[in-house]
């Protein structure tokens, strides 16, 4: 039993015992009001009885902490709502969950496939073999420099035809004495002998690489052409 419980049952004693000796002193039994509005205590009868079933009553209501208490009403005889309120509960915080998207290396972030190319040779190289389809003046127009000067360093005569695989000497200096494009390019070529080959088609059109015709059609520089093809000319 709590202090506070067992001061209250005091207090009571202390009110009901002067009720009881008036009613002793007079003969005439005194109607003691009771303290509690609506309970079932009754006003008439033995005080001392109505003094225990009172203590008897207070002690058998249970209070939050395992002892009796009377539970707290408001002024209209209903439960107060502030002392019954259920407090609230907090809920829990959910935790972010890990990203699973894997991470990727910057070094190989959006890198291609590298597709092998056919290198062109651009400038003037010191030595050339002809090749099959080829001729002097023809190297001559496609390495910009001066066709005597190119013969007289190789050790050729003019108007000779000269074989595939005869060596020529490139001067490294000197140009070319007019116009060196024989057709206009880029455009498209039929061909129209089985013996022709990218170098004799390069020679039809004066300045431009046998290896850039091949390379524009995905070709090797020595793939057999056939009678019809058409061949793309950059």
């Amino acid at each position: 039993m709590s202090y506070k419980k067992f001061a209250a049952i005091i207090a009571l004693f202390a009110l009901l015992l002067p009720a009881c000796q008036r009613s002793l002193d007079t003969g005439q039994p005194v109607a003691p009001t009771s303290i509690y509005a609506g309970d079932s205590i009754s006003t008439q009868g033995d005080p001392m009885a109505q003094i225990a079933q009172t203590a008897t009553a207070m002690m058998q209501t249970p209070t939050a902490d395992g002892e009796p208490s009377a539970t707290p009403e408001s002024e209209n005889g209903t439960p107060d709502a502030e002392a019954t309120a259920t407090p609230g509960v907090g809920l829990p915080i959910a935790s972010a969950a890990p990203s699973s998207t894997p991470e990727t290396d910057d070094a190989f972030a959006g890198q291609a496939t590298a597709t092998p190319t056919q290198i062109v040779v651009s400038g003037r190289p010191s030595t050339y073999t002809l090749q099959t389809g080829e001729f002097p003046w023809c190297i001559a127009r496609r390495f910009n420099v001066d066709p005597q000067t190119l013969l007289s360093l190789s050790g050729l005569r003019e108007g000779v035809v000269y074989p595939a695989g005869t060596l020529l000497r490139i001067p490294q200096s000197g140009s070319f004495p007019g116009p060196r494009a024989l057709r206009a390019h880029p455009t498209t070529y039929t061909i129209s002998s089985a013996d022709e080959t990218f170098y004799s088609i390069a020679c039809l059109f004066g300045d431009i690489d046998p290896g850039a015709i091949a390379q524009a059609n995905g070709l090797a520089l020595g793939s057999p052409l056939t009678v019809g093809q058409t061949v793309k000319i950059p």
